[in-house]
């Protein structure tokens, strides 16, 4: 069997990470230039004014890696001028609402638009079932649009590959992508991505606690972008919540504060850390310059405040 064929037939086997499809097909070695768009920056499941929800995109000579499937993730592409039809691979890093709400309907609404090659996809279980179930729903408008606009089968340009372990996910002519399990109690599993590519290297910490697993992924990293909590905010944040006290006890256990951020970002050396996935992330906004101080004492590297539709 020749290299191509035994890439083409790399699948992730049940109980890890391991090489996979590449995204878009095989493509040849590129020495592109990445672009990293920040898609939604808020955190948490509610819809907010001022941010939308979190997913992001790599884009390296054409080819777009989603990172994370926010509500509403079809129309931040639209708005940033990525074309649906370029998705190669779409990567989750756990099944939160606010990461995976628009998993499925990211793809069906590329596939009616301009989509027309595989998609890889990428995520902890139980992503093969959610995509089953999600063909199924829809199936009756899939059918039309196979009938009235002659599309292609959409079940035939999604593949599905489960995580639940550390290690290389995928490799193609543009990027390696590499996973490691971070800790989002009470999910399980939750992962961090790497994205080695042409030009530079950027890690997405998913939701986690401070955790050991992500300094070592982002270990010299030149991006990193990273979720962030401003504790002197929560307790506005959950004030017209029932369930108060269960919500705090969530957030301080399965999310990082301003200022460990900024020490996870030292420890690993990198060299920007761009914070996302904002805890509070509505409205009354907290300014940028709040979120830069907190981080600022524990990290001497570029700091970012990321927005929504930001290139870097």
């Amino acid at each position: 069997m020749d290299a191509a064929s035994a890439t083409r037939r790399g699948l992730l086997a049940g109980g890890g990470a391991a090489l996979a499809m590449p995204c878009g097909g095989l493509a040849q070695a590129a020495a592109g230039r990445s672009r990293l768009i920040l898609l939604g920056t808020a955190g948490g499941p509610s819809p907010k004014p001022n941010r939308a929800a979190p997913a992001n995109a790599i884009v390296v000579d054409g080819a777009t890696y989603v990172i994370d499937c926010g509500n509403g993730v079809a129309r931040q592409m639209a708005l940033a001028g990525l074309s649906l039809g370029s998705i190669g691979c779409v990567f989750v890093t756990h099944q939160h609402s606010d990461h995976n709400a628009d998993y499925g309907n990211l793809l069906l609404l590329a596939w009616a638009t301009n989509l027309t090659t595989r998609v890889e996809t990428y995520g902890p279980p139980p992503l093969r079932e959610m995509t089953r179930l999600f063909l199924e729903l829809n199936a009756y408008d899939i059918k039309t649009r196979m009938a009235d606009e002659g599309r292609p089968p959409l079940k035939d340009l999604i593949a599905p590959h489960e995580i639940t372990a550390g290690g290389l996910v995928m490799q193609d002519g543009r990027v390696k992508v590499t996973a490691a399990l971070v800790r989002h109690p009470p999910v399980e599993p939750a992962l961090a991505y790497r994205f080695d590519c042409p030009d530079r290297s950027i890690v997405f910490s998913g939701d986690t606690q401070p955790s050991e697993n992500l300094v070592a992924l982002a270990k010299g990293a030149d991006v990193l972008v990273h979720e962030v909590m401003y504790l002197p905010a929560l307790e506005r944040l959950i004030a017209a919540e029932p369930n108060a006290k269960t919500l705090r006890e969530h957030l301080l256990a399965s999310h990082t504060s301003a200022q460990d951020v900024g020490r996870i970002a030292a420890e690993a050396g990198v060299k920007t850390l761009v914070l996302s996935h904002f805890v509070p992330g509505g409205l009354p906004a907290i300014p940028d310059e709040t979120w830069a101080e907190a981080v600022r004492p524990h990290f001497a590297g570029r700091i970012v405040v990321g927005r929504d539709l930001m290139e870097l």
